[in-house]
């Protein structure tokens, strides 16, 4: 299985992205519906009410991509990323803190035909944003600003499903208008989830926090500096289970470095090559810096604020992996 990824600049969607979205179209449908019939969703002006309710400084973006689609009812639907059905795929992430710190490292594993290709670079309104992105508009699985607030996200491992939106869109949220890890644990406290997710929010000044979100439940704030795919109280995987111990007993070692943290991401149990969902990559944001490492096995793009570099890099997944092309900054 082989995946091209792309790093490139747009400061805001336009026509280009316009082409991508009619493009991908049929695939967003399918993650946003799932299985449940069009009409079960709510209407385009049910979406724009709560976008407006709970995060309104979206509103100009989302109807700004509104008009690129035109008059489709069923594209502001999904534009809008409110009650997108339950998904499972898992994911790991952590905290550092020491020598080179503070930066938020983590995997992200997913089927690669139907991931974003996409690492990017934006400027919706005045503050800079490096983030993986996917689906169909705005949304982020990581990502760093400008002003030093990093965010990463895991499923939290339920399949419930609730009056709220995907975390990826309300990781873009948090990515637009926050520079401190308090002003982003108020909003996700604030924000509804459709499903249970696990996110890490770091800051420049090593301030962070994971919470455990999902429909229904009062969000728990934590300071765990590693989580995978479960939350408290809940029924962990073995998989999960055992990646988050080997993450918590490598933060333990007293010879731990960042170095060697992001080396064990590479390494079993929490670096998969196994298909239809391998690990797609490594993220080690550093927030004091304003730069980001996205690492694959033989290869890896260093990404910041100050030079941004755009370019493909095509990976190869399976049981033996490997690069296939240069990354422009590798």
């Amino acid at each position: 299985m082989y995946k091209t990824f792309v790093a490139a600049r747009e400061d805001r969607p336009g026509e280009a992205w316009l082409s991508r979205f009619a493009a991908g179209r049929a695939e967003a449908e399918r993650w946003y519906f799932g299985q449940a019939p069009m009409a079960a969703s709510p209407s385009a002006k049910e979406c724009r009410a709560a976008l407006m309710q709970h995060m309104p400084e979206l509103v100009p973006h989302y109807e700004s991509a509104c008009d690129l689609v035109g008059d489709d009812e069923i594209a502001h639907r999904l534009l809008s990323h409110y009650r997108p059905a339950p998904e499972r795929y898992g994911c790991s992430q952590s905290v550092w803190l020491g020598k080179e710190g503070p930066a938020l490292i983590r995997n992200f594993d997913y089927p690669p035909d139907i991931v974003s290709d996409r690492f990017e670079m934006t400027d919706w309104s005045g503050v800079k944003v490096i983030a993986k992105m996917q689906r169909p508009w705005g949304g982020c699985v990581d990502g760093l600003n400008e002003e030093g607030l990093a965010a990463s996200v895991t499923l939290g491992g339920g399949r419930s499903q609730g009056l709220g939106f995907s975390i990826i869109l309300v990781m873009r949220y948090l990515l637009e208008n926050f520079r401190e890890v308090g002003e982003a644990v108020k909003a996700l406290c604030r924000i509804p989830v459709a499903l249970a997710q696990n996110v890490t929010v770091l800051d420049r000044a090593g301030s962070y926090a994971t919470l455990f979100l999902g429909p229904g439940q009062r969000p728990v704030i934590t300071r765990l500096k590693a989580c995978t795919n479960h939350q408290r109280g809940g029924r962990p995987s073995s998989s999960s289970l055992a990646r988050q111990q080997f993450v918590l007993q490598a933060l333990e070692d007293p010879s731990m470095s960042l170095e060697k943290l992001t080396d064990r991401f590479l390494q079993p149990p929490l670096y998969s090559m196994r298909l239809p969902q391998p690990t797609l990559y490594t993220a080690v944001y550093r927030p004091a810096e304003g730069r980001v490492d996205y690492i694959w096995p033989g290869n890896h793009w260093s990404q910041g604020f100050d030079g941004f570099e755009t370019g493909e890099y095509t990976h190869r997944y399976g049981s033996s992996g490997g690069p296939l092309a240069e990354s422009p900054a590798s």
